[in-house]
């Protein structure tokens, strides 16, 4: 089993950032519904915390408090290329060092973050909720992840 222990500080925290990224990758995709968003991003969290046991690797990276990286974006698309690539080198880092198991298992809490982040604000004009620029969004996600 993979755990914290097994990356450096500066990788865990990279680790850390991916699924985070990828929320204010779909936060940042439509205007409006940050708080609504937002709030759908901590409830996955807190609901990975409740299916403890799965994988030990996840249950570490959500008994973290979700971090974001705190670097200043100058436009929406500087904040989505810097987000995603937050993303591949988390999925990197997790690739190298964790059981295909732990990947696959990585990877699916990210795409479910994201998709539960663009749900969250139903946008009008939408069959299911999510907006197109959303839905690319989290297409962009799957791809930085390796899974499209």
């Amino acid at each position: 089993m993979t755990t914290h222990a097994d990356f450096t500080d500066e990788e865990w925290d990279t680790v850390l950032e991916g699924p985070t990224s990828a929320g204010m990758v779909v936060i940042t995709a439509e205007r409006g519904g940050t708080f609504r968003e937002t709030f759908a991003m901590a409830k996955v969290y807190s609901e990975a915390r409740q299916e403890h046991g799965a994988s030990e690797l996840l249950d570490e990276i959500v008994s973290h408090k979700p971090e974001t990286d705190r670097t200043r974006a100058h436009s929406p698309e500087e904040m989505r290329e810097h987000g995603l690539q937050n993303i591949r080198d988390a999925v990197a880092l997790v690739e190298a060092k964790a059981t295909p198991a732990e990947l696959g298992d990585y990877r699916l809490f990210v795409v479910t973050l994201a998709k539960k982040v663009a749900a969250a604000k139903k946008e009008k004009g939408s069959t299911d909720g999510v907006s197109e620029h959303e839905a690319q969004a989290i297409t962009e996600i799957e791809g930085a992840l390796g899974v499209s």
